[in-house]
């Protein structure tokens, strides 16, 4: 590692080696010769004279980049596609002359980044649907454990640790319905040529159409796309980098969501994120347990969340068939979205696979607070037993307000209860009222939910992605 300049967090502790790769100069300039082994292969099937003995040099090639040459070309012409159509033609002497033909620099660059996206975004929805693998797992689990629930972050009607994961868990699914859209729609530029109107292809094909308009299709086949965009100026619409930052944001702004929950309820002593052994949670303060983990996941999603103005920005701001104001910001934007975004799904898994419950503590917190949250089944009791409704909500009220002031001002328990009981009003023994403290009577729904949720939705989707099940992530910080 160099010390003396610069280097991206997101390479050096964030994003895996997996996605670091798919954005790395080796993954583009290779994906540079596919494209011209297309370009030649399709313009040879097409009629043009290319030779068989061309095609198999420029394959023989693919891999075997010479970089050394590449490099030193850029520095005389100054321009990257140029030096390395020069490189390739050093390897390839019998195919040199029809390298890049009737193409313009977009037609690698471009179709180059429409490729590389579409692999990243496969690789997040690999680890998105893991993530949702996770939380299923322990949503069944703590799917009929009570839990108090807060609306404000106040106390409110309880829910079950599961059912509160079900929670994230949707907000997860939604974003998995809007990248299996955005990857179903990725579509090549094609070889449009300069201002995308395939002048330079009228030329070389005598003006035939027919043959001319079997080009875009015939690449897009031979690169694993289903078609190419049917119009196009000089790139693809930047439009294309907006829909895919603004997945990205979508998953960063669901695990913000779930990371902060998960540290307040680490703060509530409830639940708590993965601690190894040997961590450090505070350099002055021995005794802390940060929630670090969920911390950064919320400070990562922040950054991906603003990043995704970018695309947008740039997409808004191009002039007619092309400007190169987008190519500094898009090399940033687009790289560094996704590798911060695979930091965040790793992170998820990491967090979740190792999420700590402590009922105890949780148990203890609800029953402080349910006397409150029973008081309408007692008064329900008590109206059974002959009581005026309207007299027993008052004295409710009344008796809810004197407790809540003993644990506030007086920093007493809760003694709602025993209130209720010294009151005749209610005719209910102190030991009655007690029995109807069961957790469980009060979290409605909650576990049929976690359960027709997981049959429902959750099921479907892990089957139909089976295949990409079993990931496991690395955290190196």
């Amino acid at each position: 590692m160099s010390t003396d300049r610069y280097q991206s967090p997101l390479s050096e502790r964030y994003a895996s080696k997996e996605m670091q790769y798919i954005f790395s100069p080796d993954m583009k300039f290779r994906t540079w010769r596919k494209l011209w082994i297309a370009l030649a292969e399709t313009e040879k099937e097409l009629g043009l004279n290319i030779t068989q003995e061309q095609i198999d040099e420029l394959k023989e090639h693919a891999e075997d980049i010479n970089y050394d040459v590449a490099k030193a070309r850029e520095k005389e012409v100054r321009h990257d596609v140029m030096s390395h159509v020069y490189a390739y033609g050093v390897q390839c002497p019998k195919a040199k002359g029809i390298i890049h033909l009737g193409a313009t620099s977009c037609y690698v660059g471009d179709n180059t980044d429409i490729i590389v996206m579409t692999r990243a975004l496969e690789l997040v929805k690999k680890k998105l649907v893991n993530v949702i693998k996770e939380l299923a797992d322990f949503a069944d689990k703590y799917k009929a454990q009570p839990t108090l629930a807060f609306t404000h972050f106040q106390p409110a009607q309880p829910t079950s640790v599961g059912k509160r994961a079900t929670l994230w868990m949707q907000e997860f699914c939604l974003d998995l319905e809007d990248l299996d859209h955005v990857l179903s729609h990725m579509k090549l530029l094609g070889s449009k040529g300069t201002t995308g109107t395939q002048a330079s292809f009228l030329e070389l094909f005598d003006g035939n159409q027919e043959i001319i308009d079997k080009i875009d299709p015939m690449i897009a086949e031979k690169m694993g796309f289903k078609e190419c965009y049917p119009v196009s100026g000089q790139t693809y619409s930047r439009k294309v980098d907006t829909r895919v930052a603004n997945v990205l944001a979508g998953i960063a702004a669901s695990a913000h969501k779930m990371s902060n929950d998960i540290r307040l309820l680490q703060h509530l002593k409830e639940v708590e994120e993965p601690f190894e052994k040997g961590q450090i949670g505070s350099s002055a303060m021995a005794y802390k347990r940060n929630p670090m983990r969920s911390e950064r996941i919320a400070s990562l999603s922040r950054y991906v969340m603003i990043d995704a103005l970018n695309p947008a920005i740039t997409s808004a701001t191009q002039w007619f068939e092309r400007t190169l104001d987008d190519s500094a910001n898009k090399r940033l934007s687009i790289p560094e979205g996704f590798l911060a975004v695979d930091g965040i799904l790793d992170l998820c898994l990491n967090v979740v696979d190792g999420l700590v419950v402590y009922p105890k503590v949780i148990e203890k917190r609800l029953m402080s607070e349910l006397p409150f949250m029973a008081t309408e089944n007692i008064m329900m009791d008590a109206v059974k037993a002959g009581g005026d409704r309207q007299e027993l909500h008052e004295k409710i009220r009344t008796l809810s307000m004197e407790a809540g002031r003993n644990v506030k001002v007086e920093g007493r328990e809760n003694n709602l209860l025993e209130l209720i009981a010294a009151d005749p009003a209610f005719n209910m023994t102190l030991e009655e009222l007690r029995k109807t403290m069961e957790p469980s009577k009060y979290i409605g729904r909650s576990k049929e939910q976690v359960e027709a949720f997981l049959a429902g939705v959750i099921a479907p989707i892990l089957e139909e992605n089976k295949d990409l099940l079993g990931v496991k992530a690395e955290i190196n910080v």
